[in-house]
């Protein structure tokens, strides 16, 4: 699908402007093996206001990866926005939790198919040891995943890898075997097996710091593949409303710290940082057509 004269335009500002893109021939003058970085956005399809971010990351032209909850009630605008934004690399973020009070989602495959997922109202656990403790069936975990993969291939958006919302679907040893069988039946990549080193500290810190952090994550990048997990969002009264209900970890404020991050990434002293290390932004699409689906190793911890 072609880009709009606009959308070229901003691009082209964009990268001209920031330098956010470091070209690979540029790259590997300065080093035989450069600092490459992929950063991948999270929730996609989750809500309205997260759609809306990251349509604003994506239309700065930066390479993303952006991983797409396919069981989401929102999945279909964010497939809407993306089909008009070739450079994002798109994921599936397959899903086994539902974790926000008052907004819960269930099943792709339904409820009444896999009834060992799911609570007494048909929605995902919160968390993935309520799930564990409800002792799921590794054969309707099978199943849900790939109603999840199915549907995410059917959406007309061109689908490069795989990654876990909450971790759960990698979580334990029979989990982790299904999604890695049918990553490889559907050739499709998987998030950190190509032996990305994540560091994502601007998780944690505060909305006004998200800059500051990332700087410091940029600033300990060694050459090599490099990893750093985003959540954006716009701070609205949709995304304020949500609670997460996992209160052993709370994280206050969430709609702010997505707005944060969204706020950092999108800034110039971002791609300052990024020029000043000559760091190479490369999408999971990027590594898979470089290095093929068979570079793929299990991570090590």
């Amino acid at each position: 699908m072609r880009h709009s004269r606009s959308i070229v335009i901003a691009r082209w500002l964009f990268c001209a402007s920031l330098a956010l893109v470091v070209p690979a021939s540029a790259a590997a003058q300065t080093s035989a093996d450069p600092i490459q970085l992929l950063i991948r956005t999270d929730d996609i399809g989750m809500s309205h206001s997260v759609n809306m971010a990251m349509k604003k990351l994506v239309s700065t032209g930066m390479p993303v990866s952006v991983s797409v909850m396919f069981a989401c009630p929102w999945y279909q605008e964010a497939v809407d926005i993306l089909k008009q934004y070739p450079n994002a690399s798109v994921g599936i973020h397959l899903v086994l939790n539902s974790e926000w009070k008052y907004y819960r989602w269930g099943p792709v495959a339904g409820a009444a198919a896999v009834p060992s997922l799911v609570d007494e109202n048909g929605y995902f656990f919160p968390a993935a040891d309520a799930l564990r403790q409800h002792n799921p069936n590794v054969t309707e975990v099978e199943k849900e995943l790939r109603a999840q993969i199915e549907r995410a291939l059917r959406s007309g958006v061109k689908i490069d890898y795989v990654d876990y919302h909450m971790g759960t679907a990698v979580m334990w040893p029979d989990f982790q075997e299904v999604t890695e069988r049918l990553a490889r039946e559907y050739g499709l990549g998987m998030s950190h097996y190509f032996g990305e080193t994540e560091d994502s500290p601007q998780y944690a810190a505060q909305p006004a710091r998200k800059m500051d952090s990332l700087k410091v994550m940029i600033g300990r990048l060694k050459p090599g593949l490099n990893l750093v997990i985003t959540h954006v969002g716009i701070d609205d009264a949709e995304l304020g409303a949500l609670l997460d209900m996992n209160t052993s970890d709370p994280l206050p404020d969430m709609s702010k710290n997505r707005q944060g991050e969204l706020t950092a990434l999108t800034s110039t002293q971002f791609g300052a940082a990024l020029k000043a290390r000559s760091v190479l932004l490369v999408t999971y699409r990027d590594v898979i057509a470089k290095d093929g689906l068979k570079s793929m190793r299990r991570p090590v911890g």
